[in-house]
């Protein structure tokens, strides 16, 4: 264990996206407000089974290394597989400090500087309106800044998240079976399951497609948000009018009550994160099983999305962050087409 840790503790956390479970295993105990401090005894270790993470190099820490840093010209320092975990003593790793100007310009959505003297956040609670819990369960605090759970990244500071530690985001995963003209659903001639569609946005930021979602805003619940993005990203809610966002209201309602699959809860593998910032989200599935109800609602990208369209699900999809993962994932719980293997399932 790396010489850094005091304490006594280890909280082990095994992350698997696929099956969408966080198991925490406590070795003792921890006060939150031990954690709060530069000399923290509280830790846990994300490993995805999934991927293999033990310094293989099909690990779920890949896109948080790479660089450019996204809408920036800045490059990190390379970390080695064999050194991302911060129990891996290192002590010729030199991150670089880097956040964006629009986060430092202080908006409504960012935390000021971790060295303003009026700045004293509550990590691993609930600091007023502002959610700092991981859903993964208890985050390092190292010298006042909190500590990435999935290891070193090569840059430090906040890049372009707002807050330290964790940054939570919501992301409505909208699913229909895919129909022919007579109504009856389309299945894939190998695999003969039924062919699952979803509805997917082009960002402006990267140009990738992924589900549309976005950040819980402070104090929002997580239905809330989800409903809010959905409309947002995949109707353009926003340039309605306020007799159209009621009409779009009550229809989502139909959608967004009904009864829905938790994807995934956790970290995710995101090229904004940083040493002591990252992204977190909660996936979400509502399926249309007759198709009625997205029949009334019309495709229009919004807000952050330059494009919205319905997408077959397959394993040859590519998609922003982890989104391929949770796809998957929503695939094998409504035992839809994946892949042209007649089986679906994790391996392992």
């Amino acid at each position: 264990m790396a010489g850094g840790f005091l304490g006594k503790t280890l909280y082990a956390v095994s992350l698997s996206v696929a099956l969408a479970s966080v198991t925490v295993k406590s070795l003792g105990s921890c006060s939150v407000a031990a954690c709060r401090n530069s000399l923290s005894s509280c830790r846990f270790h994300v490993n995805s089974m999934m991927s293999g993470f033990n310094g293989t190099k099909e690990n779920s820490h890949n896109k948080a290394r790479t660089s450019p840093y996204p809408g920036s010209k800045v490059q990190r320092s390379q970390v080695p597989n064999d050194k991302v975990d911060w129990l891996v003593e290192w002590h010729d790793y030199n991150p670089v400090e880097y956040t964006a100007v629009s986060v430092l310009a202080g908006p409504q959505w960012a935390d000021p500087q971790i060295t303003e003297s009026n700045f004293s956040p509550k990590f691993n609670e609930k600091d007023g309106q502002v959610e700092r819990k991981s859903q993964n369960g208890l985050y390092e605090v190292k010298n006042g800044r909190p500590r990435n759970p999935a290891g070193r990244t090569g840059l430090v500071g906040r890049g372009l998240l707002g807050r330290w530690g964790p940054n939570h985001a919501a992301d409505p995963i909208i699913t229909r079976w895919k129909r022919d003209r007579s109504g009856n659903k389309i299945t894939h001639p190998i695999s003969g399951k039924n062919i699952l569609q979803f509805v997917a946005i082009k960002r402006k930021d990267c140009g990738e497609w992924a589900i549309p979602g976005g950040m819980v805003d402070p104090g929002e619940k997580i239905s809330a948000t989800l409903k809010r993005e959905f409309g947002e990203e995949a109707l353009n809610s926003l340039q309605k009018s306020s007799a159209e966002k009621r009409e779009l209201q009550e229809k989502l309602q139909k959608l967004f009550n009904q009864e829905h699959l938790v994807i995934y809860k956790g970290y995710v593998d995101d090229p904004r994160n940083t040493d002591n910032a990252w992204m977190e989200t909660e996936a979400v599935n509502y399926h249309d099983e007759t198709g009625e109800i997205m029949d009334n609602l019309t495709l229009e990208a919004g807000d952050d999305a330059g494009k919205v369209k319905w997408m077959d699900i397959s394993d040859k999809l590519k998609l922003y962050a982890s989104h391929a993962q949770f796809i998957k994932s929503v695939a094998e719980k409504r035992d839809a087409h994946w892949s042209k293997d007649s089986e679906t399932g994790c391996p392992g």
